[in-house]
């Protein structure tokens, strides 16, 4: 059978920037392994298949793919998803802003697509977390070891490295300074020998407070054990324990906050995240992430019987 296709740039609207996801929007006769096989022969960091939508529920069920394996939760996906059914017509926009439901294997998304002149514009989801938070965390003399760094380069007069987690555990590390950020190598070695194992973490969130451009407030970077020395991978799955670790601080007031998350370079596919979190000091927190989408390329895919 023919399976079409599209290709949405993510957290931009500029084509060649942000996040390249990949989306099939009539996927209900693909069976799991067929969706993998697609997601490994597109080789994006993440493939969108979307089933028809629930005349009883609302609801459209995604399944996310990655080269290597199905993914429970991811928030680029969500973006590319509503955008994509928004732009072809299969979601019909009503007014300024369209509600609409995703399940995914983690459970109900609630999404809001906001328009004009008939266009998506801005998509937005929403999630509830109970985060965990763990204030221990390796030596700042560990820390600038396994990043290659400087101990003086490190935050720790207005922050501190904490290991949050909101399903899946992130080492969350301030820096000063944009350029910390991006000359940062992870070293496995100095890594593996020092107590950042014993905390779980398998990724590393390293921030700044600093950034080059006025529609940020933060710059983000993603290293680890499992991420090649140069890549910068997308931030989307980490905003929620980046918003929790914000949270963790006795100087954040109870209030409800807005701010932009930027990663990359703009000749490395930088993106920008809008964040919003309603912070009232409870064990659950509540946050939207927003974004912007831009359709890059649409095709056609023959599928064989692959069971």
């Amino acid at each position: 059978m023919k399976y079409h296709y599209y290709i949405a740039d993510v957290f931009t609207r500029q084509i060649f920037s942000g996040a390249q996801i990949a989306v099939f929007p009539y996927a209900d006769a693909l069976s799991r392994q067929q969706m993998q096989k697609i997601a490994c022969e597109l080789n994006l960091s993440e493939t969108v298949f979307v089933k028809k939508r629930d005349k009883l529920t609302g609801k459209r069920v995604m399944r996310v793919f990655s080269p290597q394996r199905e993914i429970d939760f991811a928030g680029h996906p969500i973006i590319a998803t509503a955008y994509v059914l928004a732009d072809i017509g299969d979601i019909e926009l009503a007014g300024a802003i369209t509600p609409l439901v995703f399940e995914q294997n983690a459970g109900d998304v609630e999404v809001n697509i906001s328009a004009q002149d008939g266009k998506p514009t801005l998509v937005q989801f929403t999630r509830k977390l109970a985060p965990v938070v763990d204030r221990f965390a390796p030596t700042t003399e560990e820390l600038a070891n396994f990043l290659s760094l400087q101990p003086s380069e490190f935050d720790t007069k207005k922050y501190s490295a904490r290991l949050v987690s909101c399903g899946f555990p992130y080492l969350i590390v301030p820096v000063f300074n944009y350029e910390t950020v991006r000359k940062a190598r992870f070293n496995y070695l100095t890594w593996s020998q020092s107590s950042a194992p014993q905390t779980a973490a398998q990724e590393i969130l390293l921030f700044s407070p600093k950034t080059l451009h006025p529609d940020a407030n933060f710059h983000t970077r993603l290293l680890g054990s499992r991420i090649g020395i140069h890549e910068d991978p997308p931030v989307g799955s980490a905003m929620p324990a980046f918003a929790a670790y914000l949270c963790s601080f006795d100087f954040m007031q109870k209030g409800t906050y807005t701010f932009s998350v930027d990663r990359g370079e703009d000749k490395n596919r930088r993106s920008v995240l809008h964040l919003e979190m309603d912070h009232k000091r409870l064990e659950n927190l509540t946050i939207r992430v927003g974004g912007e989408a831009v359709l890059v390329a649409e095709g056609m895919m023959t599928i064989p019987d692959l069971d």
